[in-house]
């Protein structure tokens, strides 16, 4: 088979390497986005002593999945204000990432409800006006560093927006270790576990190839032995480094392919029931697994080198692995009947995430 792999995003990874930040936007004027406990973490003096004079605007009060109420508020403000920046630096979890990515999609009128509009057609186009972007994440796990994805949600309308275009992409990725060493347990497992996710859901996947597999399986092994690990020992360098590591393996992994039906039932277990990301796509990680068991030989052969053979082996290995870390793995015990199960899956099947799943009769 031939194989194509394109990421186009300028990769920074290694303990320390959040100083090269003032080099990167030497002579530009910076907004920067940032989350709500990074003034008490000493994270936005350290960031303001890095960007010095060129730092024009700052976005502090990012909310946990960005909801259109909020966004609305905050775009407007952001290109009233610094509209004549060059480069948005967001440095956060995914939801800092996403704000950001949203923020640096320029409308003509610079009216936030145009870009929902041109969201809501759900085709692509080019935007009136950009900015650059500069992703450096504190949490090892949603690769939004790397792919041009973000997600905006409508809490009140039950529904989200997809944010990609050329322009999302980030133009630098910035994976420092050291931005991670403060991040609780409960937010290092849900978040290592929305990487898991995205390694596996590029393995059974339409768009698979051989350069992903290779990201993707090399994520899952490390996040198996390493998440566990590094629960239990939360200032582990070392543990912390490897886990960096491997949610950006799964994130160049899932960059080609996008993510496929974890992530598609996911969206529904956030909007209905309130649960967070990382559980969201993980829970049903088991389960997945067995619908994709089967489907494509090549596909279960790629499986097997993380697994081994034995498809109820496999399961059970992904089930204690999730149990051991505090994670329930049935609809029923996030309070989802067996019906609403059934009806989720089928809505997720047809969704575009779904339509990537090897279960699914997309090519």
């Amino acid at each position: 088979m031939t194989a194509r792999f394109h990421n186009p995003v300028d990769t920074r990874f290694g303990c320390g390497s959040l100083r090269q930040l003032a080099a990167l936007t030497e002579n530009q004027k910076v907004a920067l986005v940032v989350f709500p406990e990074a003034r008490a973490l000493g994270l936005l003096d350290r960031l303001q002593v890095l960007l010095g004079e060129r730092l024009v605007h700052v976005v502090e009060d990012v909310q946990p999945n960005p909801d259109v109420a909020w966004l609305r508020r905050t775009y407007e403000a952001f290109w009233r204000e610094a509209g004549d920046c060059q480069t948005v630096v967001a440095v956060g979890g995914g939801s800092a990432i996403d704000t950001a990515k949203a923020l640096i999609v320029g409308t003509a009128s610079g009216s936030f409800d145009e870009l929902l509009a041109l969201l809501s057609t759900g085709q692509p186009f080019v935007p009136a006006r950009a900015k650059a972007l500069i992703a450096a994440p504190t949490t090892a796990g949603t690769g939004s560093e790397v792919t041009p994805w973000a997600t905006i949600w409508d809490s009140a309308s039950q529904k989200k927006y997809s944010l990609h275009l050329d322009c999302t992409w980030p133009k630098v990725a910035i994976v420092d270790p050291e931005l991670m060493m403060t991040v609780p347990a409960g937010v290092t497992v849900s978040t290592g576990l929305d990487a898991l996710s995205h390694a596996l859901e590029s393995i059974w996947n339409h768009n698979a190839n051989p350069i992903s597999d290779t990201f993707a399986i090399s994520a899952i092994e490390d996040i198996l032995e390493c998440l566990p690990l590094l629960r239990r020992d939360l200032g582990n360098r070392e543990l912390r480094t490897r886990m960096a590591l491997a949610a950006l393996k799964a994130g160049m992994a899932f960059s080609n392919t996008k993510t496929a039906l974890a992530h598609s039932i996911s969206y529904e277990m956030t909007l209905r029931y309130g649960l967070p990301h990382g559980i969201a796509c993980s829970f049903t990680l088991p389960l997945v697994l067995g619908l994709a068991w089967g489907r494509d030989q090549e596909r279960d052969r790629t499986l097997q080198r993380v697994f081994g053979s034995d498809l109820r082996k496999a399961q059970a290995r992904l089930r204690e692995f999730l149990h051991s870390l505090e994670v329930k793995t049935e609809f029923g015990d996030y309070g989802v009947t067996p019906k609403e199960a059934e009806a989720i899956i089928e809505y997720a099947m047809q969704g575009a995430r779904g339509r990537n799943f090897i279960g699914s009769h997309a090519a």
